[in-house]
């Protein structure tokens, strides 16, 4: 498969033809921001490099003048920010150069945590910029860099190789174990990102003092992906309040080292007041073969909503569904603030789930799948016609995502 190019390339070079706001890239560390975006770049700025940041320091028109802004081109000239947001006047510095110089520069701004987390000072941005989330690589990805378009977002399927899936299973979808596909350099990769993540990007960019507890609360977190978190337990266990596991949770999810999934509700207030689930961004360290299963569909439809909400093809959220009855469905996606499909994830090919036709009809919604894992790709579209629940393969819906 092609190394040199992913969708995000296409992503961002529609955003430069069309666009004159600063594209924001954020996503995991080492997930391929910066060298994906240095392709789209005539000039590259990272605010860890000393030189770049003296420049930084020197003002937007000097920095402007150093890219080419003040010269009579054919082109609009792009320049990239790496990791710019640790500069405590990073947001008074890009809205200074965007505002002066948006109609003969085009900014691009990485960083490996959100970059809306900081509120550092400085006039607000609103409006000068859209955000794209970059994530790791998933089926669809690896079948098609081709963008969906407003009409139908999800693709026809396509057939995944199986060394691919495999590796995409094994190693996870972070670039670098994933294409190199050696067992003993991706534990050593994950090994290393953990204790970067928790030691540096959470010592140095949040006021989280107990890295220690810190560190006790990440290995609990490692072994409960897929499932609820209760942050009474999580506080007992890690000596610390529970409003504190929750601030560490959410700088946790900030810093990309999992997500949370919370239950869908058409009142989201509700929603907001249940415990939520837990998902890690790399399953492939997760031992248990069906936490791992849930894990890795969370992950291609987290990157799915996110891609669909950032290229603007509409309103869509990621939740689960639980009753008072303890009936659960793994994974619904709303559409517009309405149910439009639901996901329920095996490892291996079961009967069909009850509860999924339950919910299916509770919330009229007009597609549900039981997507399994360990099985063979269908030529066949999931979404050709609403109906009742389809067992499906995932290496035929996933491909049809983003």
């Amino acid at each position: 498969m092609e190394t040199e190019s992913r969708v995000y390339d296409a992503l961002l070079a529609e955003h430069l033809a069309a666009n004159r706001q600063m594209a924001f890239v954020s996503g995991p560390r080492q997930v391929g921001k910066t060298t994906t975006c240095r392709r789209h770049a005539d000039n590259y700025c990272n605010w860890d490099n000393l030189d770049d940041r003296e420049l930084v320091l020197a003002g937007p028109a000097n920095l402007a003048a150093a890219m080419g802004a003040d010269r009579l081109s054919g082109t609009t000239p792009v320049a990239l920010f790496d990791e710019l947001h640790k500069f405590p006047g990073w947001k008074p510095f890009l809205k200074g150069i965007y505002d002066t110089y948006s109609d003969r520069l085009r900014l691009i701004v990485t960083g490996s945590s959100r970059l809306d987390v900081y509120r550092r000072g400085g006039d607000s941005l609103m409006g000068r910029y859209f955000s794209y989330r970059m994530h790791p690589f998933s089926v669809a990805e690896t079948v098609t860099r081709e963008l969906p378009d407003g009409e139908r977002i999800v693709r026809p399927p396509v057939s995944i190789d199986a060394a691919d899936f495999e590796a995409l299973w094994r190693h996870g979808g972070y670039p670098e174990p994933f294409l190199r596909r050696d067992l003993r350099f991706s534990r050593r990769w994950r090994s290393l990102r953990l204790q970067q993540l928790v030691r540096e990007d959470v010592r140095d960019l949040t006021q989280v003092q107990q890295i220690d507890q810190m560190e006790v609360l990440v290995q609990g977190l490692s072994r409960q992906s897929g499932r609820q978190l209760v942050y009474g337990n999580l506080a007992r266990e890690v000596r610390v309040s529970a409003d504190t596991i929750r601030r560490w949770v959410a700088a946790l999810c900030d810093f990309h080292l999992g997500f949370l999934v919370r239950p869908w509700f058409r009142n989201v207030s509700r929603s907001l007041r249940k415990e939520p689930k837990w998902y890690l961004r790399d399953w492939a360290d997760i031992e248990d073969v069906g936490d791992r299963a849930e894990t890795f569909v969370a992950c291609h439809l987290l990157k799915a909503v996110d891609g669909w909400n950032d290229m603007g093809l509409g309103r869509f959220d990621l939740g689960y569904l639980r009753d008072r009855e303890k009936r659960e469905v793994d994974f619904v996606v709303a559409r517009e603030g309405r149910p439009w499909f639901l996901v329920e994830v095996k490892f291996r090919d079961e009967s069909m789930s009850r509860t999924l036709k339950y919910y299916q009809d509770h919330l009229n919604a007009p597609f549900a799948f039981q997507v399994v894992v360990d099985a063979g790709f269908v030529a066949a579209d999931c979404f050709a016609k609403p109906g009742p629940p389809l067992v499906v393969p995932a290496r035929t819906f996933l491909s049809q995502l983003f």
